[in-house]
């Protein structure tokens, strides 16, 4: 869905494209970091370090998380 006026998308792209490759690198740095915060936010709170990571993992990239946590130890975080 796009509920966006061609007329914004331009004006959007065009400030975009305007800026500085690092401030562009900063504001996907933090739209990163407001999904981590999100998805970290919804876990149950009892959940240890590793759990967290693994579920982190699972939400963020879901091919990745079973081959990253195969063979991983509590310990070993």
């Amino acid at each position: 869905m796009n509920d966006t006026s061609p007329e914004i998308e331009r004006m959007v792209r065009k400030r975009y494209a305007e800026m500085e490759p690092v401030e562009r690198l900063l504001i996907g740095v933090s739209m990163f970091e407001a999904a981590r915060a999100i998805a970290l936010a919804s876990f149950p709170p009892d959940l240890s370090p590793l759990d967290q990571r693994r579920r982190l993992c699972e939400r963020l990239y879901p091919g990745l998380a079973a081959r990253a946590y195969r063979n991983a130890q509590d310990d070993a975080y």
